[in-house]
């Protein structure tokens, strides 16, 4: 996700700070490069070296260092990163860039930095509370920065309440969210992932291998453009992506009622998931015994073709684009169903490629195609999105 990124991640004095290490860490090994600003307070938690080690770069914490400084390293630094994030912030450090600060290195860096800015707050619950913290929040909101979390649970004081540093996961996404280029602001785009659940009794049910996170790859890349998504998932899919609402179903007649409802008006319909085609005539109630043999012959319905039915909407989405999995002759079963269905493009994989961390396959845009090689799922999103935006296959 964050090749050749230049990532500069400024460190409070706060107890979070082992897990920004970890955050460090996981970010280089994403292909970011990484570079940490610490504050004195952070000094005392642990040392420069650890965030060296652990970056490969230089971990810069004195504000009058003659050797940087002989070089403006503050402002080269700003100049460098493609986004700043403050973690933890601390009380003290969201009060001192609020108001304008700039009495070491950090705070120095943040006021002469004009690029995007994500905080990451992390403190006592109370002190989260305060109504001094909540005015520096808001003020920082003001002047443009994002603000992730704190989310709730046990602090290291032990005390309950809001205070901790949010998941990693999340700031990874923030992170990516805010160096996105925004170019698709103003468009709402609605997309489905994963599988649905046919239930045959109580517990058993008939669905497939698919694990939604082509969906939620696209989901996540288009909202870093600057879409507004609505992410319909099916059950087993990965946990929302940060910036993006999600609407959870089961069965596939859940997904096509929600599929039109939000596909409606939208600017784009984006069909990654892998509907049930099938569901039981007659489900049974409670469990099914072994030795039942009333149930040894199931009688089964066939499902709504969700992308059929979203194409032939009255307000219909600017563009609607499905997604198939085939065995054999993809590219002739891709142009067949995307015609019968009335989609504007399709891409097509293998079926083999279902649940798997890489995905490639063939986009087919009107009377044209393009083959796309295996990737991971995120680099396979950004460029369906490339294809979706242009209409038709780059040149």
């Amino acid at each position: 996700m964050f090749e050749g990124k230049k990532i500069l991640i400024g460190i409070g004095g706060g107890i979070a700070v082992y897990r920004v290490a970890e955050l460090a860490r996981a970010l280089r090994k994403q292909g970011a490069i990484v570079r940490c600003v610490m504050t004195r307070g952070a000094c005392r938690f642990v040392t420069p070296l650890k965030f060296e080690s652990l970056t490969g770069e230089r971990a810069h914490h004195e504000l009058f260092d003659l050797t940087t400084e002989r070089e403006m390293g503050h402002i080269n630094l700003a100049r460098w990163a493609d986004v700043l994030l403050v973690a933890p912030a601390t009380a003290d450090l969201m009060a001192k860039c609020a108001h304008g600060v700039c009495d070491d290195l950090l705070t120095t860096l943040y006021r002469a930095y004009s690029g995007a800015v994500v905080f990451a707050p992390a403190m006592n619950h109370a002190m989260w509370a305060s109504p001094a913290t909540q005015r520096n929040a808001d003020i920082l909101c003001q002047d443009g920065v994002t603000l992730i979390g704190p989310d709730e649970g046990e602090l290291a004081c032990g005390e309950i309440g809001p205070g901790r540093l949010v998941d990693l996961r999340i700031l990874k996404e923030a992170l990516f969210s805010a160096m996105g280029s925004k170019e698709l602001e103003g468009q709402r785009w609605v997309i489905n992932a994963g599988p649905t659940h046919e239930y045959w009794d109580a517990v058993r049910f008939l669905s497939n291998a698919s694990s939604g996170h082509m969906g939620f790859s696209l989901a996540l890349a288009a909202a870093a453009r600057g879409a507004t998504i609505e992410l319909i998932a099916g059950p087993g899919t990965p946990e929302a992506p940060y910036g993006v609402k999600v609407l959870r179903v089961t069965s596939a007649a859940e997904m096509h009622a929600a599929s039109l409802e939000q596909a409606a008006g939208a600017d784009v319909f984006v069909a990654t998931a892998a509907v049930g085609d099938f569901r039981f005539s007659q489900p049974a109630q409670g469990k099914i015994k072994r030795g039942d043999e009333n149930y040894l012959s199931v009688p089964l319905e066939v499902n709504a073709d969700i992308v059929a039915a979203v194409a032939s909407m009255e307000n219909r989405p600017g563009r609607v684009i499905a997604f198939a999995a085939e065995a054999e002759a993809h590219v002739g079963y891709g142009r067949d169903k995307c015609v019968r269905k009335g989609a504007d493009a399709i891409f097509v994989n293998d079926v083999s490629a279902i649940g798997s961390e890489l995905a490639g396959g063939w986009w087919i845009d009107g009377g044209t195609k393009e083959e796309i090689p295996a990737l991971p799922k995120h680099k396979l999103a950004e460029r369906l999105i490339d294809l979706i935006g242009a209409g038709k296959v780059a040149p």
